[in-house]
């Protein structure tokens, strides 16, 4: 198909859109060999650019997505694979890799995220479900350090780490035949997969460059009269604190059957 919206991975190896696909394994071979990082240390990203539209281009459906459709298409239809922001960012000139699977480090640190769901059982009798109930629940939970105010240390020492660039993974792609590569992430061990480092003498001496503290805290859980399944007791802000991290509710839900003596209630907290 020489009619193409876009022809940028064509231009990385050197090609027409009208390539077939022994122009293409000849072209992708040549430059592989020019690019592999064992030949080329400093050429890494250029040998995942030529290998990433490779593999587009010799795959019939992504290769039709790409033709009729562009950027878009690959987006649309998933064509890259888990972190692979780096080479989009590169071919494309912004970030392509939300809808590939694999979330970088930025988005995990750098805006709002929710946490896991906490989970506590509380036990209520029938007779507390009766007659209504107070009772106290202590929760032990993350809050930010407020000496250095959730930033790990000193201002101005949180630094990107180098050996993932702050995505808090790492990549490698390996030569596995002609034409064949394999792509493997891991989490990066520098920065234990946040994207950020202090040095250790920077770190904050309460939280140890953690950003957070273990704090107790005593809840006051009001069981009304003839609660039912289902109903929720809502605490505002009293889950995790982390630097991006959003407070969640806290959620009581009830439940029993009409023969039982003992109830129980799951204890949740929730966005």
């Amino acid at each position: 198909m020489s009619n193409v919206v876009d022809t940028k991975l064509y231009d990385l190896l050197g090609v027409s859109p009208s390539a077939t696909e022994n122009e293409l394994k000849k072209a992708y071979r040549k430059l592989a060999k020019e690019y592999h990082p064992d030949k080329n240390p400093n050429a890494g990203d250029k040998f995942k650019e030529i290998s990433f539209a490779y593999d587009v281009l010799t795959n019939p459906e992504k290769k039709e997505l790409y033709d009729r459709y562009g950027e878009q298409g690959l987006r649309e239809g998933g064509g890259g694979g888990p972190g692979m922001d780096d080479i989009f960012s590169h071919i494309f000139g912004g970030g392509l890799f939300g809808f590939m699977g694999g979330q970088s480090s930025r988005s995990r640190n750098g805006g709002r995220r929710r946490g896991e769901d906490m989970v506590h059982p509380l036990k209520v009798s029938l007779e507390d479900l009766y007659n209504g109930k107070t009772t106290k629940l202590q929760l032990s939970k993350n809050v930010l350090c407020s000496t250095c105010n959730g930033q790990g240390g000193k201002t101005g020492a949180v630094q990107k780490c180098t050996a993932c660039r702050g995505r808090g993974m790492r990549i490698m792609i390996r030569q596995l035949a002609p034409g064949m590569v394999q792509q493997m992430q891991s989490v990066c061990t520098d920065c234990n997969g946040e994207g950020e480092v202090i040095s250790e003498k920077d770190r904050c001496k309460k939280c140890e460059g953690k950003k957070v503290v273990k704090e107790v805290k005593i809840l006051e859980v009001h069981v009304d009269k003839g609660m039912k399944h289902g109903q929720k007791i809502t605490f505002g802000g009293e889950a995790d604190q982390a630097p991006v991290l959003i407070n969640f509710s806290v959620l009581i839900f009830n439940y029993f059957n009409a023969e039982g003596i003992c109830l129980g209630a799951d204890f949740s907290i929730l966005e």
